[in-house]
């Protein structure tokens, strides 16, 4: 009869106790997400200063002799020059020489890698109709394989003076020959080849909407490095 009893006890004393167990797990749980989101929140600002930085960085890189840009916002159903980093409208920039002279486009792009989404930016020569340099932005495809597409100089230097037309190609076996070619990278076929397809997809969707060779808007707003 009395181990019925303390048995009964201790099972109400359980039950007594899983609600403020869960209350406590909950305020915890509900700390620790403020937490984060308040850790986010302060350090927004700065992560957005530092990719901003960067990507500008990178629009010297690709568009050679760069030293100043304009970026240029698809508004309204046309290209316009824009003050400030992009928001949430498409834009792409227009790099200029000390001088002011306009000397290429810097595209932005995307897509499906091998392990995740892949973000490069390129140049591009609209005389010349050349891609003229490539740089990729984020990536995490496998280290010493995908992540050859910004580590390995043959590649990269292959996106320096490459054709749009026809659409760039990948070829593999050491086979480009031809001024839209590209060999492939050998163990890292499939993220090769995602850097093509994203230079070809960001090509379809903007160069029909450049301004004409010679007609490029001049610099509103100077930026330096």
């Amino acid at each position: 009869m009395n181990g019925d009893l303390v048995q009964i006890e201790s099972h109400r004393r359980a039950g007594d106790s899983m609600p403020r167990l869960v209350t406590t797990l909950a305020l915890a749980g509900l700390l620790s997400g403020l937490a984060i989101v308040g850790a986010f929140e302060a350090t927004r600002p700065r992560i957005a200063a530092n990719q901003a930085r960067a990507l500008r960085a990178a629009v010297f890189e690709v568009v050679p002799g760069a030293a100043k840009l304009q970026r240029l916002a698809w508004r309204d159903g046309r290209l316009q020059a824009a003050a400030g980093d992009a928001g949430a409208e498409p834009s792409i920039y227009a790099g200029y020489g000390e001088d002011g002279r306009f000397l290429g486009y810097a595209i932005t792009g995307e897509g499906a890698g091998y392990q995740d989404v892949i973000a490069l930016l390129y140049g591009f020569d609209p005389a010349r109709r050349r891609v003229v340099g490539m740089r990729v932005l984020e990536s995490r495809e496998t280290p010493g394989l995908g992540d050859r597409i910004y580590k390995d100089e043959g590649f990269v230097g292959a996106f320096r003076d490459l054709a749009v037309e026809p659409e760039i190609e990948l070829v593999t076996g050491g086979d480009a020959t031809a001024a839209n070619q590209v060999d492939g990278l050998t163990g890292a076929t499939i993220s090769s080849r995602a850097v093509v397809r994203i230079v070809n997809d960001a090509n379809a969707e903007w160069l029909a909407r450049l301004f004409p060779p010679g007609s490029e808007p001049p610099l509103a707003e100077e930026e330096k490095p």
